[in-house]
């Protein structure tokens, strides 16, 4: 296990990230991929569109970064986007109230859903101090600091607008043209991978907390009423949870079961959800994440979205703390219902029925031109406000009037001039507002989990080594060529060349002949790149082929291969059709001064 601050370390040395504009004293929050982390987040986002996009038989689209303020507004983004600010108020820093309490009460892991008087209770109770200056905050208020960064559109002034704070509003705001792709069949999915925004209070923990981020999200729109997800796909995949139920009690544990367990024991109640926690547990397997220090922990009531119905994450062990690595919501209808109400468009699909239907609709026709003298420019929202009700309470027009009530005012109408009936109508389906289950995965963490995780150390040759057991599939690059001796021309020629066949064949290649070849390794290690080939006076030498040595990455064991084969050899490791292992059995083992048991 690695300390954050190794990490950190390796991370700089290396290039996989750093923090921003450094040149100009940094930007709290904001960090830099560098080459290795760059690749790395790369291959990570394609395994998850490969995974969630493509396997599942999604489509994805890209959305634009800023959106209008009414978008926020209807998704109660502007409302209810709140983290706990306090500030000292000696030294005028801010602080994210929560995290004061979890860092200093043991007991206590998400202090979010405890609410904003009680975080106060607690910071007076064990005199919890400024962890800038020092000085007591007790007394000082907890607020709600909406996280969301605003921005003009437009020159001046121009409209109000917002950086996203996650991707799925992108997707929901294009349902109406989305569904008609979808030919508006139920079910379907519509991912998305690239950068959110969040003004953070207080960042912390490298790219545990940032204020931009990458999110993959999957917006999967459902008939609540008829579809089902595929569970028999994940039924047997065994999981780890944490419900409510067990962290509310004095001496919870988690609970070993597999997915059709948790849904036949109401763990999971929605089947959605268990789904793809099921679906997920594979794919954080696959990508390299120690499962022994994996859980899905369920939402308490205080810390849900506004928009969750039930809430899962997926969280990951780090440095002794859990961090939330993806969730997994219920949305319900939420979303579409609210941009139906505040857009122009119709975010519904068509659900036709198996047979026509015939059934009573209350309906009616007003008299426009007896309302229009009566009522002037609100007559047409008058007709439409007793059509409403016509439908909503068919009863109000049992008498001599009606009354209706459309922006603030009431109008009264007689019941005559409202033109009451009900008719007999065919019909054959009817307008329905799907339901959203929405996996969230955030890459950043995912990529911080990993190298987390991958963090190994060892002896070589009597000396500690540093290397990152990354899976090959995610790993930012899949072989490095040597030649043995950097200036012999000979052994510089085949190793160049063998690089260019290999790029050739869709491997990535590192090309090094600096260093002794033992450094040259321990760089390579240290990236995590899982294959060294290397080009050696022997290999040039033999009677029939050109041969190469291959060093697999957490062995250090290395094998004699023809250069004819190399390339086979490795897409079909790469492709998982097969394993180093199967390598040692059919080539000839090397031993040198550089390699270990």
């Amino acid at each position: 296990m690695a300390s954050q601050q190794a990490l950190t370390e390796l991370a700089k040395r290396r290039g996989f990230f750093f923090g921003a504009n450094e040149a100009y004293g940094g930007t709290a929050g904001f960090y830099t991929f560098g080459p290795e982390g760059a690749a790395l987040k790369r291959n990570v986002e394609a395994a998850w569109r490969e995974q969630f996009t493509l396997r599942l038989g999604n489509e994805e689209i890209e959305a634009p970064t800023v959106m209008p303020e009414p978008v926020f507004e209807a998704s109660g983004h502007l409302d209810g986007f709140d983290d706990m600010l306090i500030e000292c108020a000696e030294c005028g820093e801010s602080h994210r109230a929560d995290h004061l309490i979890e860092d200093a009460v043991a007991d206590i892991e998400d202090a979010e859903a405890l609410g904003v008087d009680r975080v106060e209770e607690l910071i007076r109770e064990h005199d919890l101090a400024c962890p800038t200056c020092g000085a007591d905050l007790a007394g000082e208020p907890v607020e709600d600091f909406n996280l969301m960064f605003e921005t003009s559109i437009g020159p001046g002034s121009g409209q109000p607008g917002y950086l996203r704070p996650e991707t799925a509003q992108g997707i929901f705001v294009e349902f109406p043209r989305l569904k008609e792709y979808a030919r508006g069949q139920l079910p379907f999915g519509i991912t998305q991978i690239g950068p959110a925004y969040r003004n953070e209070i207080s960042p912390r923990r490298g790219i545990i907390r940032v204020r931009e981020f990458t999110q993959a999200e999957l917006e999967q729109f459902i008939d609540p009423e008829e579809d089902e997800p595929p569970l028999e796909a994940v039924e047997d995949v065994e999981v780890t949870l944490y419900p409510v139920s067990e962290q509310h009690a004095d001496d919870g544990e988690y609970i070993e079961t597999t997915i059709g367990e948790a849904v036949d024991d109401a763990i999971i109640t929605s089947p959605w959800v268990a789904y793809f926690l099921g679906v997920a547990q594979g794919w954080y397997e696959r990508v390299g994440v120690d499962m022994d220090r994996f859980r899905f922990r369920q939402h308490l009531s205080g810390e849900r979205a506004h928009y969750a119905a039930d809430c899962w994450d997926a969280e990951s062990e780090i440095g002794g703390n859990w961090i939330e690595i993806a969730g997994f919501a219920y949305r319900g209808d939420y979303d579409l219902t609210k941009h139906g109400e505040h857009s122009e468009d119709r975010f519904t699909v068509f659900k036709r029925y198996d047979e026509p239907k015939t059934v009573e609709r209350a309906t009616v026709d007003p008299d426009m031109a007896a309302l229009g003298p009566e009522f002037g420019g609100a007559a047409g929202d008058v007709a439409d406000a007793l059509q409403e009700l016509a439908e909503s309470d068919p009863d109000a027009f049992d008498g001599d009037e009606v009354t209706v009530e459309t922006d603030g005012e009431s109008y009264t109408v007689d019941t005559e001039v409202a033109n009451f009936s009900v008719e007999e109508q065919t019909e054959n389906g009817e307008h329905i507002t799907p339901h959203v289950v929405e996996p969230s995965f955030g890459v950043g963490r995912t990529v911080y989990t990993l190298l987390e995780h991958a963090y190994s150390e060892d002896e070589v040759d009597d000396e500690t080594r540093t290397y990152l057991s990354l899976a090959p599939e995610i790993a930012p690059t899949d072989v490095a060529v040597f030649p043995l001796i950097s200036n012999d021309d000979a052994l510089i020629d085949v190793a160049s060349d063998l690089a260019d066949e290999l790029r050739a064949a869709g491997i990535s290649v590192s090309y090094d002949d600096s260093g002794s070849i033992g450094r040259r390794y321990r760089r390579q290690d240290e990236v995590g790149t899982p294959f060294c080939v290397t080009v050696d006076q022997d290999g040039l030498e033999g009677d029939d082929e050109t041969t190469v040595t291959l060093r697999e990455r957490d062995s250090a064991a290395q094998l004699r291969l023809p250069v004819a084969e190399l390339a086979a050899e490795l897409e079909a490791v790469f492709d998982g059709d097969r394993e180093f292992a199967d390598l040692q059995d059919r080539y000839e083992r090397v031993d040198t001064d550089v390699t270990t048991d």
